[in-house]
């Protein structure tokens, strides 16, 4: 009978202890993915001015408990969420550093997104304080770059779990996603309707989904397959890159051109990964 009155602290103490580094490092990740699709819709909306250069004050007291408008709530939320993210950022790192069986590598990326986080802190204080194109900018990719060293660690984490078939899928992931990316953007955006704030919402997270896709291909897909294989998972991480970078710029006439070559380049890319890591050597690495 006493064991009965304890089964629901022993439930707890169980999902406790299955919760490990990877579990924690993802959930960090989520937060930062979180956190830069928030920003985006904070931008998208206009949100940021409604704090009038404000910060971390908006416009309703004392941390901006009570927003006083649905603009100010939207940069109250990603305010609210990013502060989460950084405290899981430097849980992230120190418990890197801390922990003897976690990889150097994984540990060297997530101390550089701790260092990367207060740049991009003082970076979120300025867009609001100045609003200026060349700010909201750096500080997007400076999120970009944390959010990437925050994947690539996640992945090599997973990594020995992770299987051929997971390179496929992820490939065959960026190959839906991508036409989506492009259909979102403004080069087909504004001939349907306008680009809307929803439409680049969707279209970053679509991205961040992108970015995912590649790095689980090239990572594992490093680690599962050999010869010609490898050439093309290795070739989509950049590609993404180049993708995301014009497809933010992409209501400009001039760019649409770069965007839609860098689009097609990738998903030749992620077709010929399909077919090469099908047709290639599986790796003996278990």
């Amino acid at each position: 009978m006493s064991y009965d009155n304890h089964a629901p602290d022993s439930r707890l103490r169980s999902l406790i202890d299955r919760f490990s580094y990877p579990h924690l490092l993802t959930a960090t990740l989520a937060l930062v993915a979180a956190t830069i699709l928030l920003g985006v819709a904070a931008k998208a909306t206009g949100s940021g001015l409604a704090c009038e250069a404000n910060w971390p004050r908006c416009d309703a007291g004392p941390y901006n408990l009570l927003p006083g408008s649905m603009p100010s709530f939207y940069e109250w939320f990603h305010r609210f969420v990013s502060m989460f993210a950084g405290f899981a950022i430097v849980g992230s790192a120190l418990a890197a550093w801390r922990l003897p069986d976690v990889d150097r590598r994984v540990t060297g990326l997530v101390v550089a997104g701790m260092v990367l986080t207060p740049v991009q802190v003082a970076l979120g204080r300025e867009t609001v304080q100045q609003y200026t194109m060349d700010i909201l900018s750096l500080h997007f990719w400076t999120a970009v770059t944390i959010f990437t060293l925050f994947l690539i660690a996640t992945v090599l984490v997973w990594a020995p779990r992770l299987t051929g078939t997971h390179v496929t899928g992820a490939l065959a992931l960026g190959i839906v996603a991508l036409p989506a990316h492009v259909a979102l953007s403004p080069v087909v955006g504004t001939e349907i309707s306008s680009y809307s704030p929803t439409m680049q919402l969707i279209q970053y997270a679509v991205a961040l989904t992108l970015l995912g896709a590649a790095v689980v291909a090239a990572l594992v897909g490093h680690r599962r397959f050999t010869g010609r294989a490898v050439t093309p998972l290795l070739a989509a991480p950049p590609l993404v890159v180049v993708v995301l970078f014009f497809g933010r710029q992409a209501a400009n006439p001039t760019i649409e051109i770069p965007y839609l070559v860098a689009a097609v380049a990738l998903l030749a890319t992620f077709v010929a990964g399909i077919v090469l890591t099908r047709r290639g050597t599986a790796s003996s690495e278990t």
